[in-house]
């Protein structure tokens, strides 16, 4: 049976994967920082008849990077979800320089060594399929977080590029893209979500739903739902000064602090 690894698997996108690619047969090893909350996404996953196996670890520490990198060389796991990731809302000057940094270790080092660690095992085999959890604040620039949408940019140019350097393999890469989701993200990084309209939010189970679907099409990028497929594609032929005016007049203020 392939086994599956998900990082960030204790709640929010990563448990909606895991919960899926369960049902879909796979075994899921789960890794994130909270044991309990992994322990109840694992008892729902093995109502599914697979296996699933929690490996607690902060990606943002050597120990728990190597653990994982560990793990997936051990377990031979045939997909790889790097979900785990955390963002730094607010003035980039008057960021923590020691929380930005930790955001960039999670989002983007240990993006590239799961990936390291993965792929030779998978090109060995013959066959392997990763999920790189970017966002659409990967395409626009940010005036309220220009640190994330940075490390959300390198890991959709890392994973498309990856996808092009394993063409013609049966490796496969992806980046999902998602736009505003309904998990605990926004309330663990503090950021203020009352400007958000309703329509904007997604729900997990749609996001990772139409992303395995479109891994199945051989996609390389993923952007759940139609409304952000349109709003990134207006967003891509809008020019650049323009589109950085209108996201800084959306912000209600220009900071220049």
């Amino acid at each position: 049976m392939a086994t599956a690894l998900v990082t960030g698997a204790s709640s929010g996108l990563g448990a909606e994967y895991a919960d899926q690619l369960g049902a879909l047969g796979y075994d899921v090893v789960l890794t994130g920082r909270d044991e309990r909350a992994l322990d109840e996404v694992a008892e729902r996953v093995r109502a599914n008849g697979v296996n699933a196996d929690v490996l607690v670890a902060d990606l943002t520490t050597e120990d728990g990077l190597a653990a994982v990198e560990d793990a997936i060389v051990e377990r031979d796991v045939s997909m790889l979800v790097n979900n785990a990731g955390s963002g730094t809302p607010g003035h980039f000057l008057r960021a923590d320089p020691e929380v930005e940094q930790r955001m960039l270790e999670l989002n983007v080092t240990a993006v590239m060594r799961l990936c390291r660690a993965a792929i030779p095992g998978m090109q060995r085999r013959g066959r392997g399929e990763i999920i790189n959890v970017a966002s659409v604040a990967a395409f626009v620039p940010s005036d309220t977080g220009p640190g994330y949408a940075a490390s959300k940019s390198y890991v959709v140019m890392l994973t498309e590029s990856l996808a092009t350097a394993l063409a013609g393999s049966r490796v496969r890469m992806m980046a999902v893209c998602p736009g505003f989701v309904r998990t605990d993200f926004h309330r663990r990084i503090d950021m203020d979500t009352s400007w958000i309209p309703g329509w904007a939010w997604l729900e997990p189970a749609q996001v990772v739903r139409e992303s395995l679907r479109d891994l199945a099409r051989g996609r390389t990028r993923s952007v759940p739902s139609a409304r952000y497929k349109v709003a990134m594609g207006l967003a891509a032929i809008t020019p650049r000064p323009l589109l950085r005016r209108v996201i800084a007049a959306s912000s209600g203020h220009v900071d220049r602090a």
